[in-house]
């Protein structure tokens, strides 16, 4: 028996763009994964595939966080944020060799060599487009790249208004087909939200599997005979993938995940709060805004201000032994699932990428511990989707339930009436107002074709799932809700100058400087004769 493990990566991030200011604070959120998680994963795959270590993996790559890795300003803002931090790791050198700190200055080792290397990779290596790292991998066959809805939109929430829905799918193939010239042939469905039907949008954009959440498949109608270690099949043809809740939970868990070990490091203890603000001010945020600067050296102690200090060698053997114990789990199962299942088992592993190097900075190493056993393994085989498919093992079919993976399988999480339910009167009034001008002025050009082009880019960011979750979790809450209110100012100053037969020429050219996704866009995704 094989176990075959499919791991999928869920890379995205909100768009996030301010011209007007020569830093912003919530830009770090790119910088910080560009630095720590995006980077240092290309790194680790392209170190195995120089070493001959065969392997496969999935990663799906977001419209928007695609946007902003291209952009030419946010680049440009990336190199500064690397020598500001790379001035900042000198700095840190000196006070620590001065306190004779030698413990922190092996962390500090670690950063600085990271720090470099990530400067030579993005300048030399991908010409300041990290894109064209994960397309070389891809080629070579070594990663499957998918898509995603345009702004990560969690579907369900829209599931009354197929034109949006539409329209949030198409957009994400687009952005896939623009930036990797293919087809994609998977959708990470934002949030692993499904409802039933929408595999029949999926299809219509020539999407052959779509990923789920684990009771989209153990809630399934009819009882699914194979569980999750087996994809299952729509009527209409689309396949899909349940997560493995169990497998997921190890490396997934807040509170008792691998990432959760004491000789790990900490990631909330930075010296961008902790040290004087004399010292720290040139690389926070005016004013004296304090933020993390990536540089820790204590590990995990509980909740407690006296943390112990972090001992990178302790943390690499736990790493080691973490990764042994992921495998020992995934046999145990397939033990266990021998004399049941009549195929080989497939684990579908999903994770948000970001926890990999940015929240769990030991992930990428444990990642590639996890590849190189299995590499070495007769029982163990890394496999994407698609390749998976290839074999021919017929699929059971059914339709599968409404899910998310958020807390309680739902839609709790973004769609809350104490917190965030709210939002929605507002998104869906503003799809209707945009599908009101599609309607109403079908296949423009020139000046009012561009106008209606930024009409359709603010509606897609304002479907975003972010800003619900930033307002259900309560980080960054005042941003968000700034950002929505941003986005519904844009599309009623176009739909009432349309409503005037007119095109506000000034606000135009700022307006596409500003929020400069979706260059592909075509406004008329919006009409609901597109969908037929």
């Amino acid at each position: 028996m094989t176990n075959q493990l499919a791991f999928v990566f869920n890379a995205h991030l909100p768009f996030v763009r301010h011209i007007e200011y020569p830093r912003f604070l919530e830009e770090d959120w790119l910088f910080e994964a560009m630095n720590e998680s995006y980077l240092p994963l290309l790194r680790m795959m392209n170190r195995l595939m120089n070493e001959g270590i065969k392997f496969q993996l999935t990663f799906s790559l977001s419209p928007t966080l695609c946007a902003m890795l291209t952009d030419k300003m946010l680049q440009e803002r990336f190199v500064g944020y690397l020598e500001l931090h790379i001035e900042l790791g000198e700095k840190e050198q000196e006070r620590l060799r001065q306190e004779d700190n030698e413990n922190a200055l092996r962390t500090l080792e670690i950063y600085r060599r990271n720090l470099e290397q990530n400067l030579e990779d993005f300048e030399n290596l991908y010409k300041r487009n990290i894109l064209e790292g994960f397309k070389q991998l891809s080629e070579l066959g070594y990663l499957e790249l998918i898509t995603t809805a345009a702004t990560h939109c969690y579907l369900p929430a829209y599931q009354s208004n197929p034109v949006a829905v539409n329209a949030q799918i198409e957009t994400g193939v687009m952005s896939h087909a623009y930036n990797f010239a293919a087809q994609p042939n998977g959708f990470w469905l934002p949030e692993c939200g499904y409802y039933p039907g929408l595999e029949g949008l999926l299809k219509k954009s020539g999407i052959n599997w779509m990923h789920l959440a684990a009771q989209a498949v153990v809630l399934a109608n009819p009882f699914v005979k194979r569980a999750n270690y087996a994809p299952i099949q729509c009527e209409n043809g689309v396949y899909g993938f349940a997560r493995d809740y169990y497998l997921t939970s190890l490396v997934w868990s807040s509170t008792n995940g691998y990432p959760c070990d004491s000789d790990y490091r900490e990631f909330y203890r930075d010296i961008g709060y902790d040290l004087d603000l004399d010292y720290i001010r040139p690389y926070i945020h005016e004013p004296d805004v304090r933020v993390f600067t990536g540089f820790k050296y204590h590990a995990i102690t509980g909740k407690t201000d006296q943390k112990k200090v972090y001992d990178p060698s302790k943390a690499s053997a736990k790493v080691r032994l973490h990764a042994k114990n992921f495998l020992f789990n995934v046999r145990h199962k397939g033990v266990a699932l021998s004399d049941i299942l009549d195929v080989d088992p497939l684990y579908t592993l999903s994770f948000d990428c970001e926890l990999f190097g940015h929240w769990w900075f030991e992930g990428v190493e444990w990642l590639e511990n996890v590849i190189r056993e299995c590499s070495i393994a007769n029982d163990m085989a890394l496999i994407t989707p698609s390749n998976y498919l290839e074999q021919g093992i017929d699929a059971e079919i059914m339709e599968p339930s409404f899910s998310s993976w958020g807390e309680g399988g739902f839609s709790s999480f973004w769609i809350d009436n104490s917190t965030n339910a709210w939002i929605y009167r507002h998104t869906f009034e503003a799809v209707r107002n945009m599908e009101e001008l599609a309607c109403r002025f079908p296949d423009q050009s020139s000046l009012k074709q561009r106008f209606l082009n930024q009409a359709a880019r603010e509606t897609l960011l304002l479907m975003a799932s972010d800003w619900p979750f930033m307002i259900h979790n309560h980080t960054s809450r005042s941003f968000a809700e700034a950002t929505l209110s941003s986005h519904i100012k844009n599309l009623n100053l176009v739909y009432n100058n349309m409503c005037k037969n007119a095109v506000n020429t000034e606000w135009l050219v700022k307006a596409e400087k500003r929020n400069n996704v979706f260059r592909y866009i075509d406004y008329n995704i919006f009409n609901p004769e597109h969908l037929k």
